[in-house]
């Protein structure tokens, strides 16, 4: 009876003691540390970004850390309000994306973050919340990115240079080969008899691997300036000097030239450019108004 008492009270003890740590384990392992819209983020994840942050040469420490999880848990929040959802496949691509621009295997760089203490639910919960921005971004914040074709029009209008403001009709005089000043010699040749774009086929027929080539219709931002530069001097029925090229030596004849009206070449650059700006700003914005109207608890 004695030891059948004792065995009890020992097992009862036992259990106490086995459910008052387990009851403390959670506590002891990691505390939240910010409530942002009710999602919790804990000390763990906190530090495990920063050591995801010394990874990356990163030195915003704790206080960066935890503004980049609070901004992601907006970011997933707001995704989740729009019905946007991130499957773990896209997180897998992204994984990988990031091991071939690192130049390693995804095994590799699954190692190199466990050398460094991190686990990699860190790294893949900071890509999900990239992609949900993404998507947030393209539903609800491109859509109100306007342009204005006026002022691509006057920007385009002022970038333009003097020489870049012409179109023409091309053919390329090649002469094909090794041998450099050989080459170059026929070419002069050439030039010196050239009458015009109607006669280069037959005038090459005189020189040996000479090729007449329809480059078809250029505008001058299309071409290296050095050559637009040389082309703006020149009247129809000229052609540029040799130039020496990979294949041989190459010249470029006029055979129409015109005061170019379409400044689509410019105005694409600059459409991009203004693009990339704009939706920029809007983001930004989007982002601030968020975080205003996110409840944010610091612990």
């Amino acid at each position: 009876m004695a030891n059948g008492l004792w065995g009890r009270t020992v097992s009862a003890l036992v259990v106490g003691v086995l459910l008052s740590v387990a009851a403390a384990m959670p506590s002891l392992a990691q505390s939240i540390k910010v409530t942002v819209n009710g999602t919790p983020i804990t000390d763990l994840q906190i530090s495990q970004r920063v050591k995801l942050f010394a990874l990356e040469g990163n030195k915003g420490g704790t206080k960066g850390a935890t503004e980049q999880l609070i901004d992601e848990a907006i970011q997933l929040s707001e995704a989740k309000r729009l019905g946007v959802s991130i499957s773990n496949a896209q997180i897998d691509d992204a994984f990988l994306q990031i091991a071939r621009n690192l130049k390693m295997s995804s095994d590799n760089l699954r190692a190199l973050l466990q050398q460094r203490g991190i686990n990699i639910d860190s790294l893949k919960d900071r890509l999900r919340a990239a992609i949900a921005w993404n998507a947030v971004t393209e539903t609800a914040i491109m859509p109100q990115v306007q342009i204005s074709e006026l002022d691509l029009d006057q920007k385009a209008a002022n970038q333009i240079k003097d020489y870049q403001g012409y179109d023409y009709i091309l053919k390329e005089i090649i002469f094909v080969g090794q041998g450099s000043s050989g080459r170059s010699g026929q070419a002069n040749q050439y030039r010196q008899a050239f009458a015009g774009c109607d006669a280069a086929v037959d005038l090459s027929l005189k020189y040996t691997d000479a090729a007449v080539i329809d480059v078809g219709r250029r505008n001058a931002t299309q071409l290296p300036e050095p050559i637009a530069k040389e082309l703006a001097g020149l009247n129809v029925g000229g052609i540029t000097k040799p130039r020496v090229v990979e294949n041989g030596v190459s010249m470029l004849a006029v055979c129409e030239k015109t005061q170019a009206e379409d400044l689509t070449f410019i105005k694409s650059d600059l459409r991009a450019e203004a693009g990339n700006d704009a939706l920029s700003g809007k983001a930004t914005s989007y982002m601030d108004d968020l975080r205003k109207r996110a409840k944010i608890i610091y612990n």
